[in-house]
């Protein structure tokens, strides 16, 4: 590499690593918001948990939200997704143990219809059991998040407080084992890297995402967007849900240390089949923009650790301080998830994990095997 190239390089990642720490609206802080003012009256909310083959994790999911500190204003509604590990069963056992069977309803999810993917039929048949309570707002949940005790009350909270038609929460996914410690902590950083909560907020601003595994939603905001109907060909639905409710209305987004998920990342490869399952559509099926991400990453997160065997010292001291700034960057999300600081110096390696996947997204894609969710191939096939 020539000293002029290597120059340049390292100058594009040293300056896009200033940018991303001064101006992408403070992703990088992790900051856990404080609790809004409590609402004046209670708000009844209707839960809607789509499971399909959920058996290890509902009932700890379901006996979190039952045991809300405002629980008793609380409905849940689980659809059962043509589960075949008695899933049901296990959620009615966990209700009554709580001593609130009489406040959950098992829907029995009809065949899926074609143009919808999965979990967005489950997720309507749910929304429609709900609507029959009249509740304030639906609470958007997955079967494996296991809910802090304020969370119920902070989430409206927030969204009385805000005026807010959708809040939503990156629950603190599983982090023990050694893959979950060196690539999901990575995951969350990322996304907010893409999507900053701040610019989330922001009114006037165009970005706009949600986390999945917790989203409250005022239902007059549904109606207002067609229901779950005029997203139900998503394969990022949570991310699509809140474009359509921002353009009419505010959302809110944050990272929470209470409410985590229970699903366990025991080795490389289910982290894999998750970022593959979504990652080109994220990048709208282009190939283009692939190119581009995989330059982009190069530049940003390979670049500068190679460019300390540049021997060209400019190029290296620009590639050092680069590599510091991601480093650094990457700290608070290493407190959240209890990791050791020095993960940040391992994103060059994880970037490139998460680049393969990305690729490795595009591949089954054009195999016709895009979107693998829980049996199913739910994205278009590229023929």
């Amino acid at each position: 590499m020539g000293a002029v190239t290597a120059t340049i390089i390292g100058a594009i990642a040293a300056a896009t690593w200033l940018y991303l720490l001064a101006f992408r609206g403070g992703f990088w802080r992790m900051r856990i918001a404080a609790a809004a003012p409590s609402p004046t009256a209670p708000h009844r909310v209707v839960a809607v948990i789509p499971a399909r083959d959920e058996a290890p994790v509902i009932g700890r999911a379901l006996v979190s939200l039952f045991t809300q500190d405002q629980a008793r204003s609380l409905h849940v509604v689980v659809v059962d997704d043509d589960s075949s590990d008695g899933t049901a069963e296990i959620a009615r056992a966990a209700a009554a143990e709580a001593g609130r069977g009489q406040d959950l309803t098992v829907v029995a999810a009809r065949p899926l219809p074609a143009g919808w993917t999965g979990k967005l039929w489950a997720m309507r048949e749910g929304i429609a059991a709900a609507r029959t309570l009249a509740p304030d707002y639906l609470l958007l949940t997955d079967a494996d998040i296991v809910h802090g005790r304020q969370e119920l009350a902070g989430l409206v909270a927030r969204a009385e407080a805000g005026g807010y038609d959708l809040v939503s929460l990156m629950v603190r996914l599983n982090c023990t084992s050694l893959w979950e410690r060196l690539l999901i902590p990575a995951f969350v950083f990322f996304f907010f890297k893409l999507y900053p909560p701040r610019w989330v907020a922001n009114r006037q601003g165009r970005t706009a995402a949600a986390a999945g595994g917790c989203m409250l939603v005022r239902p007059q905001a549904l109606d207002r967007i067609g229901g779950i109907d005029s997203i139900r060909g998503e394969i990022i639905d949570d991310c699509a849900l809140a474009r359509r409710i921002k353009r009419g209305g505010a959302i809110w987004l944050g990272p929470t240390a209470e409410t985590h998920s229970i699903r366990e990342y025991t080795s490389w490869r289910p982290i894999w089949d998750m970022v593959a399952r979504c990652a080109f559509a994220q990048l709208n099926y282009s190939a283009a923009l692939l190119v581009l991400m995989g330059f982009g990453m190069g530049v940003l997160y390979l670049a500068p650790p190679l460019l300390l065997l540049s021997g060209q010292p400019l190029a290296m001291l620009l590639g050092g301080l680069a590599w510091l700034a991601m480093a650094c960057a990457f700290v608070p999300i290493s407190r959240l998830y209890r990791c050791p600081a020095w993960v940040g110096l391992l994103l060059p390696l994880i970037a490139a994990f998460y680049t393969a996947a990305t690729i490795g997204s595009a591949v089954t894609f054009w195999r016709g095997r895009g979107g693998s969710w829980k049996g199913r191939f739910q994205a278009a096939s590229a023929g």
